[in-house]
């Protein structure tokens, strides 16, 4: 029998890389949920849903249609200042809908996959966080994103929650930049770049995150998981490194202090992750970020 997956958010940069990745596995039933006309090029081998997934009775009334055995909720409104700035609209999506997601979770015995952050943690740790560590977020986005994971883990749902880290890639018609294309294009349009020199991520290649729920559901894992590369780097050298990849002219980025920056929201200065327990459990391969950045150009230029 066809395992049945929906995934929500089917047109942000995730959301198309499992409709591209589980679709072409012919044990996976696909049904792909996201506002508005399916933005992916490819329209076979899967079903589209346009719903507003903030409608509580048009959400539950088409999952219950479908039945599915999974889902994947990758929906959720990331842009952190606007989170800190439209709090109300940012606890919508991030909060009120995974309170509804979790509900009928429960009452149909689905298991749910929930994409969160590691903007949940301040960064005072110095990097390195494990599965295990205390959250404590600095921002509004940070704190939305920690209480839905705190909805899933209090409901006795079989949930797997995978936190990661700046997530980077190509959509099909989708004009929402990443760090990766705004650092190419800024510079390809001879644009100058203040990039912060304080703050250290592990940036992650969207097709390695689609990866690791295909491994969830392969090796059905539960609790929580950590993905991202494996190399943590300051923003700013990740732009240099972006620059050296494309071959593009580094002297264009600028380094300056997070403080100098004035954003509606505080960032944490150092997250990055402890992969082990993903690499042991979830088979997760490892990766550092030039390894995947140069996938990733590879990956443009065919295109």
């Amino acid at each position: 029998m066809l395992q049945k997956i929906i995934i929500t958010g089917s047109n942000g940069l995730l959301g198309q890389k499992l409709v591209k990745l589980l679709s072409s596995k012919k044990k996976y039933q696909i049904h792909a949920l996201s506002r508005g006309e399916n933005r992916l090029n490819n329209k076979k081998g899967y079903a589209y849903y346009s719903i507003d997934i903030t409608d509580k009775e048009k959400l539950t009334n088409l999952i219950h249609q479908i039945q599915p055995h999974y889902i994947i909720n990758t929906a959720a409104m990331t842009n952190v200042d606007a989170c800190e700035l439209h709090q109300k609209e940012c606890d919508t999506i991030n909060v009120d809908v995974v309170k509804r997601i979790v509900d009928i979770c429960k009452d149909s015995n689905i298991h749910l996959i929930h994409l969160s952050t590691d903007f949940i943690f301040d960064g005072e740790k110095k990097g390195n966080y494990t599965e295990k560590d205390k959250p404590k977020p600095l921002s509004h986005y940070g704190l939305s994103k920690l209480k839905s994971e705190n909805i899933i883990i209090k409901s006795n749902i079989k949930y797997t929650i995978l936190r990661t880290v700046l997530v980077y890639g190509t959509v099909d018609r989708n004009n929402r930049s990443n760090i990766v294309l705004w650092v190419k294009n800024s510079i390809e349009n001879k644009k100058k770049i203040n990039v912060v020199t304080d703050q250290y991520r592990m940036p992650t290649y969207a097709e390695d995150l689609a990866e690791s729920c295909l491994l969830v559901i392969k090796n059905n894992a539960l609790g929580v998981y950590n993905v991202s590369s494996n190399e943590l780097m300051s923003i700013y050298d990740i732009a240099k490194a972006i620059a050296k990849t494309f071959k593009l002219d580094t002297s264009y980025i600028k380094p300056i202090e997070t403080s100098k920056l004035n954003l509606p929201a505080k960032r944490p200065y150092k997250t990055g992750f402890n992969l082990n327990k993903s690499i042991s459990q979830l088979k997760l391969p490892s990766y550092s970020f030039t390894e995947r950045l140069q996938v990733f150009k590879n990956q443009l230029d065919k295109d």
